[in-house]
Formats: structure tokens, C-alpha cells, sequence
């Protein structure tokens, strides 16, 4: 189990709380793991009927710890990261995002498999996976085109600037936009307004609304295949010697 996430379960409500405030929040393979792990015990426990995940601080989540991420590459094995995205694919319970602050990479891209999401009126999202010369994931170049169309999916995942919450909002990744000490309160009456549900008819009916899931998750795959190939690219080298001398990359070199 990991420090950096912290888990606990009240009145049906599961709450997983990233909690690395010095690292605003990024994510290793070991925080990955807890993830997965708890999102899969959920769905065999009677006792839990909804899961929240928010982060903590000014973070929701910064997004992969580089570090971490890049001594993980080479492990043949299936990596923790999988096995949490294909966890936010097949969990059959309500998923709440209750997004805080920062939402880098995996940060935004895993509210699109939440089935609700509350962002805080500061939270900064961003999806700069073409700026590390990689490629997007969580089925994000699918998902994202479907929720708000090709335009505004390019302009999110090929230019991967900054956005606020008020486009988040108007561009379907959030529910609502709330006031920062009000989130915690409103993600939490919504997963208690759900726990009181009728739990076959709200796991039948969630299935229902997301019977793509084959679909996304094989899209999934797919991409994986192809971030795993860009991360020893030459392209991804220069990208994260950059970040590392906190520089901007240069890619004139590259055709």
C-alpha cells in the first residue's frame, strides 16, 4: 500500500484521496497499484456503492511522476497504470471525479471515464502529451472526439495548453464548476444520493450508458502500444532532457 493515497470507505461511499502534496500530487507505479487495487475490491464488497476520487491541496493530480514512469518503461510485465485505466473501463459502480487544482495528463484523461465530475472554480487542466512527444492514452483520442467533437478534441490534445474549468464545463468533462471549498460537500451529497439507489439498477444502468466499453478499451490498447514505442523515440529524449533542464524542446531537428 502506498502512503500517497489514501483510502477510506463511510456509508457506502469509497473515497480514494491522492495525497502527495509535495509532488503535487504525480503519480508513481506504487499509487497506480493502490488505485487499481481498490477500484477492483470495490466491486466485489456489498458494502461499497459509489467511489469518489479527488486529490488534495492545490493538485488533483500533476500527472506521472517522471522519474518513475521512465525507470517503469522497460518492465515487460503489465504496469500498475494499466491496470488501473482498464480498471476505470470495466468497474461496473458509479465513479465520481471530484477534481481540486491541477489535472495534468492521466489527471483529466481519467475523468473521462468517470461517470460524474466536479471540478473546484481553480482547477487547471492540461493534456501536453504531443509537447513530451508522446501520444494520449486512457482511450482519450476516442472518448474525447465523442464527448465534444473533432475541433475542440484536436485543440486540447495536439496543442495541449492549459484550460480552466469554465471550458472543462462547457466542453462536457465536467458536470459543474463549484466554488473551491464547496467541492468536497458536493461530490459527497451526490455519492450519498446515489449509495441510496437501487445498486443492480444503478450497476445495469451505468452499463447501459457505456456499451462501448470493448470498444474503448481495445482504442486503449492501441494507444499504449504506441506511447510505449514514443517513449524511447528521439523525439521523447529531447522532450524530457528539456523538462529536466526546464527548457523549451527543440524539434526543428525532426522531420
Amino acid at each position: 500500500m502506498s502512503d500517497f493515497v489514501k483510502v477510506s470507505v463511510s456509508d457506502g461511499i469509497q473515497t480514494l484521496k491522492i495525497d502527495r502534496t509535495d509532488k503535487k500530487n504525480a503519480l508513481t507505479q506504487e499509487m497506480y497499484a493502490v488505485l487499481a487495487d481498490s477500484l477492483l475490491e470495490a466491486e466485489d464488497n456489498p458494502d461499497i456503492r459509489v467511489t469518489i476520487i479527488t486529490g488534495t491541496a492545490d493538485s488533483f493530480t500533476s500527472g506521472n511522476d517522471l522519474m518513475d514512469f521512465l525507470q517503469s518503461a522497460t518492465q515487460e510485465e503489465e504496469k500498475p497504470v494499466e491496470r488501473f485505466l482498464k480498471a476505470l473501463v470495466s468497474i461496473r459502480k458509479p465513479l465520481i471525479g471530484a477534481v481540486n487544482g491541477i489535472a495534468v495528463g492521466v489527471g483529466t484523461t481519467m475523468l473521462l471515464h468517470c461517470d460524474l465530475v466536479y471540478a473546484s472554480e481553480d482547477a487547471v487542466f492540461s493534456l501536453p502529451f504531443v509537447n513530451l512527444a508522446l501520444v494520449p492514452e486512457a482511450a482519450s483520442s476516442l472518448l474525447l472526439p465523442k464527448i465534444m467533437g473533432h475541433q475542440r478534441a484536436s485543440e486540447l490534445l495536439l496543442l495541449g495548453d492549459k484550460f480552466n474549468a469554465e471550458k472543462a464545463h462547457a466542453y462536457g468533462i465536467v458536470n459543474e464548476v463549484v466554488p473551491a471549498d464547496k467541492l468536497e460537500t458536493v461530490a459527497l451529497n451526490t455519492a450519498k444520493a446515489l449509495a441510496a439507489k437501487a445498486p443492480e439498477a444503478l450497476r445495469l444502468s451505468k452499463a447501459l450508458l457505456k456499451n462501448d466499453s470493448e470498444a474503448v478499451m481495445k482504442h486503449m490498447y492501441a494507444e499504449l502500444e504506441i506511447f510505449s514505442t514514443r517513449l524511447t523515440s528521439a523525439e521523447a529524449r529531447e522532450a524530457m532532457q528539456a523538462f529536466m533542464e526546464k527548457r523549451a524542446p527543440d524539434f526543428k531537428k525532426f522531420n
